[in-house]
Formats: C-alpha cells, sequence, structure tokens
C-alpha cells in the first residue's frame, strides 16, 4: 500500500524528499550471494552514524543489472526493514523490460518504500526519442502511486532534455529527477520545472554550489555520503547543513577540507572498477563490502594497496 495518494506525490516528495541521499552498493559474500546481514549493517550505519536522510537501493551503484527480479524485490524489502523512523528510501526499479520496472515498481510501494526511480531506457534504432520517452514513463505513472524520480545519463545513449523533463514534470506522480547532465541543462531545468519536481544529480562536487545558487533541497545521490565520511568525521553532512542555514562562507570552508580525501578516491579509482574499488573503500572504513558479480571486476592486490596508502593518507578521522 502506497504511503500516500496519487494526487499527493508532489507534495510528499517536497516535504521528504530532502537533504543527503545515498545510492547504496550491495554486498555479495564469498560465494556471490546477497549478504543480507552486511547489507542491514550498512544501513544502520549509514542512517544512525552518519546521518544520511535517504538511500537508493538496488541502482547502477547497487549492481541491480546482475541480480535476479526476486533478488531485488528482497533488497527493497530488506532495506525498508532496516531503514530508521525519520530516514527514507527510493526504490531503482530501472530494467530494459517494461513489465519487469511495473512489476518491481509496484512491489516497492506495497513494501513501503517512499518513491522509485526508473532509469530512461536505452532505444535501440532511434534519433528522436521525446514521444517515446514520454509514453514510457506516463505508462509506469499510470500503473502505481508512489512518486516517481526521473533518471537521465548518457549511459542511455542520449540525455532526456530540459524541455522533454518539463513536459514530464506535468504527470501527476512524477516528483523528481537524478539528471546526470551538464550543469546548464540542470540548471534550465530548475527554471522550468523546479515548482513541479525536485531536480538533482549525484555530483558531490557540484552540491554545495547547488544549494546556494540553485536552492535546491536533495542530493540524489552516489557513494560519497558513505566513503566521503565515519562516524566520527561527518564534513559532508556539517557542510550541507550550515549551507541550508545559510552560513555559505563556513559551508565552503568544511566542504574543501575534504578535497584530500575526494582526491585519494579519485586518484585510486581504476576506472573499469568503479564498484569494486568502492566496496573495497568501505571496508577500510569498516563497512561491508564484499564482492562484485560479473561481469564486473575485482580489484588486484596491488591496487588494494594503492587504495590502503592513499585511505591512511587522505586524512578522514576514523575515532
Amino acid at each position: 500500500m502506497s504511503k500516500y495518494s496519487r494526487k499527493d506525490a508532489k507534495a510528499y516528495a517536497r516535504a521528504h524528499l530532502k537533504g543527503i541521499w545515498a545510492a547504496a552498493l550491495t554486498p555479495f559474500g564469498p560465494n556471490l550471494e546477497l549478504d543480507e546481514d552486511g547489507f542491514r549493517q550498512n544501513i544502520h550505519h549509514w542512517t544512525r552514524d552518519l546521518g544520511i536522510d535517504g538511500l537508493f537501493i538496488s541502482g547502477k551503484q547497487g549492481e541491480f543489472f546482475s541480480m535476479s527480479v526476486p533478488e531485488r524485490k528482497r533488497t527493497f524489502d530488506l532495506a525498508v526493514a532496516a531503514t530508521p523512523s525519520g530516514h527514507h528510501t527510493i526504490m531503482s526499479c530501472s530494467d530494459q523490460n517494461l513489465d519487469v520496472v511495473i512489476e518491481l515498481a509496484r512491489h516497492a510501494q506495497e513494501a513501503g518504500a517512499d518513491f522509485i526511480v526508473v532509469h530512461a531506457p536505452i532505444l535501440h534504432f532511434f534519433q528522436a526519442q521525446d514521444e517515446t520517452v514520454f509514453e514510457y514513463y506516463s505508462t509506469i505513472a499510470r500503473q502505481v502511486d508512489i512518486g516517481i524520480a526521473l533518471w537521465s545519463h548518457p549511459d542511455s545513449g542520449y540525455l532526456l532534455s530540459p524541455q522533454l523533463c518539463n513536459r514530464l514534470a506535468d504527470i501527476e506522480n512524477v516528483v523528481a529527477i537524478k539528471y546526470s547532465v551538464p550543469r546548464p541543462m540542470y540548471t534550465e531545468l530548475t527554471r522550468l520545472a523546479g515548482d513541479r519536481i525536485l531536480v538533482s544529480t549525484s555530483s558531490e562536487d557540484e552540491w554545495l554550489d547547488n544549494i546556494l545558487e540553485l536552492h535546491w533541497q536533495v542530493y540524489l545521490c552516489s557513494s560519497p555520503p558513505y566513503l566521503l565520511q565515519t562516524k566520527f568525521d561527518r564534513r559532508m553532512r556539517e557542510y550541507t547543513d550550515l549551507a541550508f542555514s545559510g552560513h555559505a562562507k563556513q559551508a565552503r570552508t568544511v566542504r574543501d577540507s575534504l578535497n584530500p580525501v575526494r582526491e585519494a578516491l579519485h586518484r585510486t579509482r581504476p576506472p573499469e572498477k568503479p564498484h569494486a574499488h568502492q566496496k573495497y573503500w568501505q571496508e577500510l572504513l569498516g563497512q561491508v563490502g564484499g564482492r562484485v558479480r560479473p561481469p564486473l571486476l575485482e580489484l588486484t592486490e596491488n591496487e588494494k594497496h594503492a587504495a590502503r596508502a592513499a585511505f591512511q593518507a587522505c586524512g578522514l578521522r576514523l575515532g
């Protein structure tokens, strides 16, 4: 059962889709099984120790492409059960098969998720995608009451234009967009549709400027909220709260103090191994990382050594 009616989806999002949201990596055990205890442990740490407001479950960071539909549903159930009151969830229902998208969306709604997110589909042999994409999201929206976040990323082979997103914003239960595009595009969309959908992007580097200059209310979302922070060093939380409180100069000082951590992460991340690198960084932080599933590649021992050395020198406070 949805937490709200379709007609109330936009208002519910305006009230609850705010602050720092993180895209969860999915821990897999030695035999590549879903590590349910590790998943719960991470959620408890992220919400209670790090103060992360919401969790994006089983997206590309979470390796949804390697999981069966029952496994994806199980991660939804686990996340809803483990997420404490006052924190929220958004479930990635992205898939190339529209029936699977709708099946996952209905399950997320029944499980008690707050929102769903659906990646723009890969469209083969297309030149002009707008009408197809509009009908795609309209079809999904008719099947559920839960609020839907759009998701546009170059992985689709094209980007949703601000003008198309402005049309999609008129759909009753389209409430937000994770807009992984150049800044001029998301600035234009904020101008066009910011009164009807919440615009965000996954770049932590741009998050502070987007609070201060575009008055955004949500970081939606990637892994920095739990890779740049510890229980004893919550500088992303700190600069976000300072910015929301109007203390721009102090917020920039705190934000910039994280540059050595950002540089260590970026410098040691092999381009073809982002998931394995981030999971290893989680383990260095005391979180549950685990293995990656094929076709993703694991880190070599030399790559682990480089990441470990950078981690130890980056200045994150562990206690």
